[in-house]
């Protein structure tokens, strides 16, 4: 269509939310159909988050705010990253969006200029790169494959740099994969970057309350202190509190950003919603313990699954160190065919068979950037799980 720019052209519609879509209209045409596609908790929001909602709802919370953000929120938003992260920041130096998408969207309009460079390790967001283009900057993607575990290695990162590199997006633990880099993993990458100056690091720190077994969330301004000055650290309450449609998320970094990061928003949405800040208040301020028994039960979701689709013939599932998500690997199932007769040829053509004849609602590799592999998130009932994952073994199972 002509009158269109040329900017949407270069983008995509998010893939994940294709899926979840696609798999809404199929339950309601009556199939039997089981979602792992949305990328979102089965929980609801706590309790006392709800009642501060309400209280703030009453006491007539419900004018603009500051465009980035109540005092309040910065502040407690600063004691969160002093308490769990070791990194001090100041009001003046946070930022409060519509969602952690928000946050990224705005450093990134905030900073990029046409021939600008971003990495981002594949497999990634399926918003990154998208976002990047949006933005004006060109996404250069480096893949990192199941043998390292789906992480960057030192080595790779140095080879994708260039006088033209802007940013590095750090993800961990990871979406679509579930990968978290230990101290020393991380290190190995700081080091890297402390050698480049003029390299600025995005670090989405989403997931950093859902991790499993022994493994340590750490971030890269907290591992190496050098790069603070030109670190952006992005979390937000969507995925720990169960908040994903009350969209709060926040950033901290270097001021000048932050008040950059700031005219952006002034000028696209203003403030988020008032009465979701304060919700999100009381999300960091009130009662943790919900998040240690909430991570108990993704982490038994995490077993079910992985030692699951480990059974079907022809996949590979690693073991993720946190988030809620798994990225089987399916090489051996490619150029096979199923019951039904489709040929699988991709693991597009994996998941919109598996879809069509079993129900089961995946979301496919290529979305973030590497193949053959798929996406399932965990953040629904064991029961759920279960029968899903007995769906995809019985599919592998009827490839010829």
């Amino acid at each position: 269509m002509a009158f269109l720019s040329d900017t949407i052209a270069r983008v995509k519609p998010s893939p994940t939310i294709a899926v979840t879509t696609k798999a809404a209209e199929l339950k309601a045409a009556g199939k039997d159909v089981i979602g792992l596609g949305a990328g979102e908790p089965d929980f609801d929001t706590p309790d006392n988050i709800k009642a501060a909602a309400k209280a703030a709802i009453d006491a007539g919370r419900t004018k603009y705010t500051p465009v980035d953000g109540i005092a309040e929120l910065k502040k407690a938003i600063c004691a969160k990253f002093a308490r769990e992260n070791g990194l001090n920041y100041t009001p003046a130096q946070i930022t409060v969006g519509t969602g952690g998408k928000q946050t990224l969207y705005n450093a990134l309009m905030a900073t990029l200029n046409p021939g600008d460079e971003v990495i981002i390790p594949a497999p990634y967001w399926v918003s990154y790169p998208d976002m990047v283009l949006l933005a004006g900057g060109t996404p250069v993607a480096v893949e990192c494959g199941i043998d390292s575990q789906f992480k960057l290695t030192p080595a790779q990162l140095e080879a994708a740099i260039t006088p033209k590199t802007k940013w590095f997006i750090f993800n961990s633990p990871s979406n679509p994969t579930g990968a978290g880099y230990g101290r020393a993993e991380l290190k190995g990458l700081t080091d890297v970057l402390m050698r480049h100056p003029h390299v600025w690091v995005m670090s989405d720190d989403m997931y950093e309350h859902l991790v499993f077994d022994d493994f340590e969330f750490v971030s890269p301004a907290q591992v190496e202190p050098g790069l603070y000055d030109r670190t952006l650290t992005c979390n937000g309450v969507s995925k720990s509190y169960a908040m994903t449609g009350w969209r709060i998320g926040y950033a901290a970094g270097p001021a000048a950003l932050i008040k950059a990061m700031g005219t952006i928003q002034s000028q696209s949405t203003s403030n988020p919603c008032s009465i979701a800040q304060y919700a999100a208040l009381e999300a960091l301020t009130g009662p943790q313990d919900f998040l240690a028994e909430n991570k108990k039960t993704f982490q038994r979701r995490r077993d079910l699954v992985v030692s699951m689709l480990n059974q079907c013939n022809g996949i590979t599932c690693p073991r993720p160190e946190g988030a809620f998500y798994v990225y089987p690997d399916i090489s051996g199932l490619i150029g096979k065919t199923s019951t039904g007769g489709a040929s699988i040829t991709d693991d597009e053509a994996f998941a919109t068979a598996l879809l069509e004849e079993t129900g089961v609602a995946v979301v496919f590799g290529a979305a973030f950037g590497l193949s053959p592999n798929f996406r399932v998130s965990y953040a629904t009932s064991d029961a759920a799980l279960e029968e899903a994952c007995g769906r995809i073994q019985k599919f592998c199972a009827g490839l010829r």
